[in-house]
């Protein structure tokens, strides 16, 4: 489990790929501190496990079916990367509930300065746009962030100038792929109310929800 807040830029030192996977090769710095072989780690919010540790790198393998689902089959060597640990028990919850399990990708349509701020803004399919919400949770490549808009397919942020320089987000292009996962909450509401032959659309509007 992890917060979405980052604790450092990493960089692809190396990348071994397979016919449908990868093994990535992670330098960093903050990270290894504690890190041991089998702790998960947020790859630009992909939950992936460290197999190896040598100094200040990792390796994690990558399957099939993450390379599906995430961004992640787009780096390269040289590529910089979101880094975050797993929350420790003991730890103060900054973020939101950030699982590491990557529901779709997005795409950056622009980004534009307000003042002190950058609004970025994200396209993304119907899937994963009916979980998005107006002062709602999401995380974009790990990073937990609040929504400020939202309009048709696409939704945006507001970015501070620390979280600009704490992550990669600001040096995205339009175009570029990012990695979304939800609010976990909200997924799981969608599923209890289907199932439930109680709760409706008009129980809820009786009760001025």
């Amino acid at each position: 489990m992890f917060t979405g807040i980052i604790e450092e830029i990493g960089e692809i030192a190396a990348i071994k790929r397979g016919a449908k996977s990868c093994e990535l090769h992670i330098k960093g710095n903050v990270i290894f501190s504690d890190l041991k072989i089998g702790d998960s780690v947020a790859v630009n919010g992909v939950c992936l496990t460290a197999t190896s540790i040598n100094g200040s790198s990792f390796t994690a393998d990558v399957m099939a079916e993450t390379m599906r689902r995430s961004s992640l089959g787009t780096l390269q060597k040289g590529s910089k990367v979101n880094l975050e640990r797993a929350m420790a028990a003991n730890g103060r919850f900054g973020g939101h509930i950030v699982s590491g399990h990557i529901d779709g990708i997005g795409f950056v349509q622009s980004l534009a300065r307000e003042d002190n701020a950058v609004w970025v803004t994200i396209t993304a399919d119907e899937n994963i746009m009916r979980y998005i919400v107006e002062k709602g949770s999401i995380a974009i490549d790990g990073i937990s962030l609040t929504v400020a808009k939202v309009s048709g397919d696409a939704f945006s942020v507001s970015i501070i100038p620390h979280t600009g320089a704490e992550t990669t987000l600001l040096s995205r292009k339009p175009s570029d792929r990012v990695n979304l996962e939800c609010d976990i909450i909200g997924k799981y509401v969608e599923k209890l109310v289907g199932k439930s032959s109680t709760i409706t659309e008009d129980f809820l509007k009786k009760y001025d929800f």
